[in-house]
């Protein structure tokens, strides 16, 4: 699996973790300011709402940067501020007694670099759902060719994949022929995934892994790769 870094994730990202033998953070490529990266969303009384890492690189400069280039802006304590948030949000919730430590850790975090904060933030949400064997890698640290699908199977390849699989959303400007060619079989990951016991309803599966574990706590799993669903 191939994907950008992004911020406390959903749970979609979690489960493509947990099926991977190996994770390929994609953190040299191009920043997008409207995406996942640095951003996310919890639930709250009055719906979602967007916790936002802010970064010095901001407009166009942004966009010319990779992602691992992307520094995040301490001039305010924005992280001191979002973890009053979840807990306003959340510390009546069944389990966040259980893992307010963990998260507020990752809060007490002062990393220069959008990438560093956000990798170590998901590698260690990843253990805490019981990931344990999947082995982690910054695209970073390999030396790949080729743009765009020619890209992903030179990652593929330096890191001896035989099988890969997408997010869906990629179905757009993948070339499944050339997979095929490189002899990499090759599936788009399927998000269907069961409701649980979520406050403030109505429901919305498209928040935080942490909003799952704090109402939902070690049987988080349940509702991701333990799913009846396919």
């Amino acid at each position: 699996m191939i994907i950008q870094p992004s911020y406390i994730p959903w749970r979609g990202y979690f489960h493509m973790i947990q099926r991977a033998d190996v994770f390929v953070f994609y953190d040299d490529v191009q920043y997008d300011k409207r995406g996942w990266r640095n951003r996310n969303k919890i639930k709250t009384p009055q719906g979602a709402q967007w916790l936002t890492i802010p970064v010095h690189n901001k407009g166009a400069q942004s966009e010319d940067l990779p992602i691992n280039e992307i520094e995040i802006n301490w001039d305010a304590p924005w992280n001191k501020k979002q973890w009053a948030t979840i807990k306003q949000n959340y510390q009546k919730a069944p389990f966040f007694a259980k893992y307010a430590p963990l998260v507020e850790s990752l809060f007490e975090r002062h990393d220069q670099l959008l990438a560093d904060l956000t990798i170590e933030s998901t590698i260690l949400l990843a253990k805490e759902l019981g990931i344990n064997d999947t082995q982690f890698v910054r695209s970073s640290s390999l030396e790949m060719a080729g743009q765009k699908t020619e890209r992903l199977i030179s990652v593929l390849q330096k890191v001896g994949a035989k099988h890969y699989i997408s997010g869906p959303s990629a179905r757009d400007y993948m070339q499944p022929e050339l997979f095929e060619e490189a002899g990499i079989s090759f599936e788009y990951q399927v998000y269907d995934y069961p409701e649980y016991a979520q406050r403030y309803p109505p429901f919305d599966g498209q928040v935080s892994i942490l909003d799952l574990l704090f109402n939902e706590g070690p049987q988080a799993s349940d509702f991701i790769w333990k799913s009846s669903r396919p």
